[in-house]
C-alpha cells in the first residue's frame, strides 16, 4: 500500500474545509464523533536494517482521543482540524513528505498507528479510510528476499565485500644475480 505522505493528506483536508471529519479504523466501524485531536508529532525515525544498512524517514502522527464522556454528536469539522494542524505548524514545521500515520484506541481497539488508506468525501463527510501498519523486510525492497536464497544464504546477513587474492612475487629470487667478475654489469 503507497503510503499517504503529509503534504498531500493536509491539500485534501483544505480542499474539503466545511465537511465533518470522520475516521473509520475497520469495516463500517468509527472513531466516535466525541473525538479530539490532542497532538500532533513528528517523528524522524533512522534505523539499521538486519542486512546492516540505514534507513531514514520521518512520520507525522496524528492523535485522536475519545473522552470517556460523549461531547458532542457530530465530529468536528475539517476547518477545525486545519486550525489545530496550523497552531502546531506554528511550533513545529512538518515535513511535507512525511509519512501519516493516525494514532488511536479505546476500550474494544487497542491503541495502535494506521495508515490512512484514502480520503473519500462522501455527502457531509470527509472519511478518513484508516488501515493497519505492517511489519515489513527492507531487503525485499532493496530487490533481496526474506529467509534463505537458493545457496541457502540468510538474506539479512550483512554484505562482506570479497576482495580479490593477490599472487605476490618475489622479484629479488627472480632477479638473475649478478656477481663481480660474471660479466652481467
Amino acid at each position: 500500500m503507497e503510503t499517504l505522505k503529509w503534504q498531500s493528506f493536509k491539500e485534501q483536508l483544505e480542499a474539503n474545509p466545511t465537511l465533518d471529519l470522520q475516521f473509520q479504523y475497520a469495516e463500517n466501524t468509527w472513531v466516535d464523533a466525541s473525538y479530539h485531536i490532542t497532538e500532533i508529532k513528528q517523528a524522524p525515525i533512522t534505523s539499521v536494517d538486519c542486512g546492516g544498512v540505514m534507513n531514514a524517514w520521518t512520520e507525522v502522527i496524528v492523535q485522536l482521543w475519545v473522552p470517556e464522556e460523549e461531547q458532542q454528536l457530530r465530529s468536528m469539522k475539517v476547518r477545525k482540524a486545519l486550525s489545530i494542524v496550523e497552531l502546531v505548524e506554528k511550533a513545529l514545521p512538518l515535513n511535507p513528505h512525511a509519512v501519516v500515520k493516525i494514532e488511536f484506541g479505546n476500550a474494544q481497539f487497542d491503541t495502535r498507528q494506521m495508515l490512512p488508506k484514502q480520503l473519500i468525501a462522501d455527502g457531509e463527510n470527509l472519511i478518513v479510510d484508516l488501515r493497519p501498519d505492517a511489519v515489513q523486510c527492507k531487503a525485499i525492497t532493496r530487490g533481496g528476499s526474506c529467509g534463505t536464497n537458493e545457496k541457502g544464504e540468510e538474506c539479512c546477513t550483512p554484505v562482506v565485500e570479497v576482495k580479490p587474492k593477490i599472487q605476490l612475487k618475489n622479484l629479488v629470487a627472480e632477479a638473475p644475480s649478478c656477481t663481480p667478475g660474471s660479466g652481467c654489469c
